[in-house]
């Protein structure tokens, strides 16, 4: 009996000790605004500002909810920053008179967001729509990267499913009623829920919260105009890979590559695709989709420490 008390007294006062000696922006995760080039942005920062910081780029249709299981997991190693793209998530959907919406753009307000917030070294997330943000980031500011993590991202025409690039090539030029229509329907539920779901493992283990937080910007006439029109610029990051890949072949900088196997738009060839511009780049292939965070956000924070930190 006084040995199972005993058991228990111990580990209430190591609960207490951890309770206490855990700092507490290892825990929490706060929820900012800040006006940049006069569009109010939103963005998710955790842990010590001491500490190397990870910027967080979403995909499409998404937001930094994409991250929220992934945070917490690195904000006791990392000081991490995720912002929502104007149009997308609780971001500001400008008008077209007060933001043209262009990876130019979105890269242009995410370098004016680091530079607010004193930001000018960085390890970069990307992911889908992340990666033209972050590698016109790098190619703009090489000396800003102190790392890459490379999530169903592409730099190359290797791992573009050629259904999807043949729907890229028919919207691109000058845009006409019919180009416009053909955009705007891929900006739909139809289209968040084939990301999500088509090769997830465990399709029903996926947490719907994900694709109902998208539904919302979805919803929102002046959001899906916004990814709308980013449609129609998905041509200037085709025209871009061979500067995105001389960067990498250049700089070589330290790369970790997590990748969604069954993604239905980019395949395992465009994982492939960066390891043959950085052969360092170390890469992990997850049996799952597009959104590999979904499913396997445990293992990449796991491999993000590991790699990066001292996890």
């Amino acid at each position: 009996m006084y040995s199972s008390i005993r058991r228990i007294a111990v580990a209430l006062v190591s609960v207490l000790i951890a309770l206490v000696t855990t700092p507490s922006w290892a825990s929490t995760i706060l929820y900012k605004y800040m006006s940049v080039d006069g569009i109010s942005i939103f963005y998710r920062e955790a842990g010590d500002k001491t500490k190397p910081t990870i910027l967080l780029l979403h995909g499409f249709p998404s937001s930094s909810h994409e991250f929220r299981e992934l945070i917490p997991q690195l904000a006791d190693q990392f000081h991490v920053i995720a912002p929502d793209y104007p149009g997308m998530g609780y971001s500001e959907a400008p008008t077209a008179e007060k933001f043209a919406p262009t990876f130019d753009g979105l890269a242009n307000i995410t370098e004016q967001l680091l530079e607010e917030l004193g930001e000018s070294h960085m390890i970069v997330y990307m992911t889908d729509f992340g990666g033209p943000v972050g590698m016109r980031i790098a190619v703009k500011h090489p000396n800003w990267i102190a790392g890459m993590i490379f999530q169903n991202a592409v730099i190359s025409l290797a791992g573009l499913d050629p259904a999807r690039l043949k729907r890229d090539e028919a919207i691109s030029g000058a845009a006409n009623a019919q180009k416009r229509a053909l955009a705007e329907s891929h900006v739909s539920m139809e289209t968040a829920l084939l990301l999500y779901q088509h090769g997830a493992r465990n399709p029903a283990g996926l947490n719907p919260d994900a694709w109902t937080n998208d539904a919302a910007a979805l919803a929102n006439p002046a959001s899906k105009r916004i990814m709308t029109d980013l449609q129609f610029d998905i041509p200037s990051n085709i025209a871009s890979f061979p500067a995105w890949q001389e960067y990498l072949r250049v700089h070589q900088p330290k790369t970790l590559v997590v990748w969604g196997k069954n993604d239905p738009i980019f395949s395992p060839d465009g994982a492939e695709a960066i390891k043959k511009e950085i052969p360092s780049a170390e890469v992990h292939y997850y049996d799952t989709g597009h959104f590999a965070l979904e499913e396997e956000h445990v293992d990449i924070a796991r491999q993000i420490k590991r790699f990066f930190g001292h996890g």
